[in-house]
């Protein structure tokens, strides 16, 4: 019987340019590529021979929807070379930034780019005209997030503020106050989000598979903790590369992480945290996870949607309370500002929650402070592989409904990711390799 391909070309509602190819003959897929086209960045080459001091304002480039992410993982892996300790009221106004970013990436995900799938929408436009309360809600939302990222970050996208050992700016204590009532008022509607999509028809994918995210004692992680799976395997940002390496994919611009011990694939993000950190979610959002009848573990990517409402509750509680700790605070500007730093070789490395998930930095310094390697590797890249493994579980009773059906489930699998397909295109060396000539051969075993 004559192979049937299929491709879904270009994937959307997803950030970056990637596609999916099927090669399937007899109802079984015979090779199966998520191939990630877009023309890698380079990153961790051109950040080679940079001051230190100029590392952050870079690395907030790599991303438009996450770079508070990116920003913070940088200037804690530079303290961790350096030396550096930050002061707690600059550990708590990180945390603040960082969960506006949560705020506007989930709502984002929730409202725009996940919740058509699970509407019936084919987009946003279309989920406008038919569900005009869902998106205002959520663009409302979006927006508080923005505002959260304006006040301590100085602007919406890159921000500016966040640098090694502190901030150069801080909110007074009026605008913070003014900024929790706001927070605290958006919990309300953001519990709604919860009990609705916990309502979504959810296609069931289930299968045997390691989870992985950062675990503090303290809280529900965010900026600290130990990257730990769920097969027990608990490590420091300063060991994690012993237990996690790249490979390059023929397929792929984008590199695949892979656990060190056995090979295996594993995923981060919303649904991993949530299964390594419930019981560390705050007051509001443990309230409406249980109101949600979610069970844990869970292992199917779809229930994803599910899990960033219940995060976005925890991200608007915890920015508020952020809120408060600050405003009371007798000179904020003081008690962030920047520690000097000395100019020093060394070499450090951070782990942080990013909102698709964990995100690593490490970088070493030569003796006049400057990058000699840096290494970056952003939760899509994790999980890649993951996605490739669930695509070859949930596809194939589907070959035989249709071109339309199959192209729809296969993006839905994508978009539970949320992929940030930019952040994962730039490793310093771009090896070509051709393709097998039999597609039913190639890749995959």
């Amino acid at each position: 019987m004559k192979a049937r391909r299929i491709r879904v070309e270009p994937l959307t509602r997803v950030e970056g340019e990637g596609s999916l190819d099927i090669v399937a003959t007899r109802g079984h897929i015979k090779a199966l590529r998520l191939n990630i086209f877009e023309p890698p960045r380079l990153f961790q080459g051109f950040l080679v021979g940079r001051p230190w001091s100029a590392v952050p304002d870079l690395v907030a480039r790599i991303c438009g929807i996450c770079p508070m992410a990116h920003v913070i993982t940088s200037v804690q892996a530079l303290e961790d070379a350096l030396g550096v300790v930050p002061s707690p009221a600059t550990v708590t106004l990180r945390r603040l930034l960082a969960l506006g970013g949560w705020i506007q990436s989930h709502a984002l995900h929730v409202f725009l780019l996940a919740g058509p799938d699970f509407l019936g929408c084919d987009d946003a436009v279309e989920a406008a005209g038919r569900h005009p309360d869902w998106v205002q809600r959520g663009l409302a939302l979006k927006r508080l997030g923005n505002d959260v990222v304006v006040a301590v970050g100085g602007r919406e996208v890159h921000p500016v503020t966040a640098v090694v050992g502190g901030f150069t700016a801080a909110p007074d204590g009026a605008g913070l106050e003014a900024l929790a009532r706001r927070l605290e008022e958006a919990i309300e509607p953001a519990v709604e989000t919860v009990g609705e999509v916990a309502g979504f028809r959810r296609p069931a994918l289930d299968r045997a598979t390691t989870h992985a995210a950062l675990v503090d004692a303290g809280s529900y992680a965010v900026n600290t903790g130990r990257w730990t799976t769920t097969g027990g395997l608990r490590v420091t940002a300063r060991e994690y590369r012993k237990a996690v390496e790249e490979v390059q994919v023929p397929h792929s611009n984008a590199l695949h992480s892979r656990l060190r011990e056995g090979g295996g694939s594993f995923a981060v993000g919303p649904l991993p945290r949530l299964n390594l950190n419930a019981g560390r979610l705050g007051p509001e959002a443990r309230a409406a996870l249980e109101e949600s009848g979610l069970r844990l573990p869970s292992f199917n990517p779809f229930d994803s949607i599910v899990v960033r409402a219940v995060e976005l509750v925890e991200a608007l509680a915890g920015a508020a309370r952020c809120c408060r700790e600050l405003a009371g605070q007798p000179d904020l500007a003081r008690a962030v500002r920047p520690v000097e730093a000395p100019t020093r070789d060394g070499w450090g490395a951070s782990l942080t929650e990013a909102p698709r998930g964990t995100l690593y930095h490490a970088y070493e310094l030569d003796r006049e402070g400057r990058v000699a390697t840096a290494d970056i590797t952003p939760p899509t890249a994790q999980n890649l592989r993951h996605m490739e493994l669930d695509l070859w579980a949930h596809l194939p009773p589907l070959l035989a409904e249709g071109q339309e059906r199959l192209t729809r489930q296969a993006e839905m699998v994508i978009r539970s990711y949320d992929p940030c397909i930019s952040c994962a295109t730039h490793f310093l060396k771009l090896r070509l390799v051709e393709a097998a000539a039999d597609e039913e051969t190639a890749l995959h075993a």
